[in-house]
C-alpha cells in the first residue's frame, strides 16, 4: 500500500514508521488502557519516493518542522487508533502536497491609475475639510 501525494508521486508504506501511545483526549475509561495517540514519521532526507527536485523543494519548505531530516505528524483527536492513523496519513499527504507544489509566479509590480490617485486625494481633502469645520475658533 502507498500514500499518494500528487499524481505520479507516492510514498510506500515501508518508508513510514508508526509509534503509538496513550492519548490525553476523549475516551472515557478506555483512555487509560488504549494506545490511541499516533505518531507518523517519515525520513524525508533519505527517501527515495520523491524525485530529487521535489525532495529539495520539500526540505527547504519544511526545514523548521524537520528533526535530522525526519518529518513527524501526531494525531490524537479521535478515540480510536485506526481513525488517528487515517488522520495522520491525510495530514502528511496534505503537508507534502503543499510543500512540493510549484512556486507561485512572481508578482508583476503595478502602479495606481491616475483616477485612483485623484479619488484618493479628493477623499483626503474632503476628510480634512470635515475636520476643519469641527474645530472651534478658540483652538
Amino acid at each position: 500500500m502507498t500514500l499518494p501525494i500528487r499524481p505520479g508521486t507516492e510514498i510506500p508504506d515501508a518508508e513510514l514508521s508508526w509509534r503509538f501511545s496513550r492519548s490525553s483526549g476523549p475516551g472515557g475509561q478506555g483512555v487509560n488502557t488504549t494506545d490511541s495517540r499516533v505518531e507518523l514519521s517519515w525520513d524525508l532526507a533519505r527517501s527515495t519516493a520523491l524525485p530529487e527536485h521535489l525532495r529539495e523543494r520539500a526540505l527547504g519548505r519544511l526545514a523548521n518542522r524537520l528533526v535530522d531530516g525526519v518529518l513527524t505528524i501526531t494525531a490524537s483527536e479521535h478515540r480510536s487508533q485506526l481513525m488517528n492513523r487515517e488522520a495522520a496519513r491525510e495530514r502528511l499527504a496534505a503537508l507534502l502536497a503543499e510543500a512540493t507544489a510549484p512556486p507561485a509566479p512572481p508578482r508583476r509590480p503595478t502602479r495606481p491609475s491616475r483616477g485612483a490617485k485623484e479619488r484618493r486625494i479628493s477623499d483626503k481633502k474632503r476628510r480634512g475639510q470635515t475636520k476643519r469645520l469641527r474645530r472651534s475658533d478658540d483652538d
